[in-house]
């Protein structure tokens, strides 16, 4: 298989970005879309060039650190599926691919189609932990849990923090992140005690990086875990009830 490629090359954060085109030859359907990249990396190297910076670490769908818009999706055309995982059987021989990095002004531009995905990093700082000690883990499984909410809580829990959902949703908000990593700790008993402040502070601290929500549903389509936009109103319940609780617990009036 022979593809052209259009990839956004940019040297940092602070300079203008453009579109440079390579040929990549010899494409094998069974390759990743990031062997692909490494491949084409290889003959920018041999040849004296500078290769197309992109994050990539586990490349098995679970470090969330491969994020690519390719042909304006992220992650890529197969739903549910991160760049790592994308296969180029999902390509057609002479097609154009054009590679971008993903786009919200919460992920300035490192290089070329690297992203600084920091405000991620600051809302699980806020409040994204359970500093109770839960014992050790023959201590945690005596703690019976109802089995929908253990559900519920590892379908939140798979939750990679691509950025995926920012980068499609055309105000760039975080919500679905946001409300994924607090409902795998507010479903389950052990994240209770700190429930409402650790809503409050996130949501507050998502704020201050992210756009508003408007219900797109477009974090949703994109996301490579496929986790729901029903996490988003769980969220949105949760901190209007700590902006009561949180009150009381300080002693104030509501």
């Amino acid at each position: 298989m022979n593809l052209t490629l259009k990839v956004w090359r940019q040297d940092g954060p602070n300079d203008a970005g453009h579109f440079e085109t390579y040929q990549a030859s010899d494409v094998k359907d069974e390759m990743s879309f990031l062997e692909m990249l490494d491949v084409v990396n290889e003959n920018l190297i041999e040849a004296g060039h500078e290769p197309i910076t992109f994050d990539s670490d586990c490349r098995e769908g679970i470090c969330g650190t491969c994020g690519l818009m390719i042909n304006g999706q992220a992650h890529g055309p197969q739903k549910g599926t991160a760049t790592c995982q994308l296969h180029m059987r999902k390509f057609r021989d002479g097609e154009t691919v054009t590679i971008e990095p993903f786009r919200a002004a919460a992920f300035p531009v490192i290089r070329d189609l690297m992203v600084d995905r920091s405000a991620f990093d600051a809302i699980i700082e806020s409040g994204g932990f359970i500093s109770a000690d839960t014992g050790a883990a023959q201590d945690a499984n005596e703690m019976l849990i109802p089995k929908p909410a253990v559900d519920t809580a590892m379908d939140a829990a798979a939750c990679i923090g691509c950025g995926a959902c920012v980068a499609a949703c055309p105000n760039g908000a975080g919500q679905l992140f946001t409300s994924a990593k607090l409902a795998h700790l507010n479903l389950l008993p052990q994240g209770q005690a700190e429930r409402w402040k650790r809503t409050e502070d996130m949501v507050e601290t998502m704020e201050a990086f992210f756009g508003s929500c408007t219900n797109y549903g477009e974090c949703q389509e994109a996301c490579p875990k496929e986790i729901p936009i029903d996490f988003i109103a769980l969220m949105n319940r949760d901190f209007l009830k700590s902006k009561l609780k949180n009150r009381k617990l300080l002693g104030q009036q509501v």
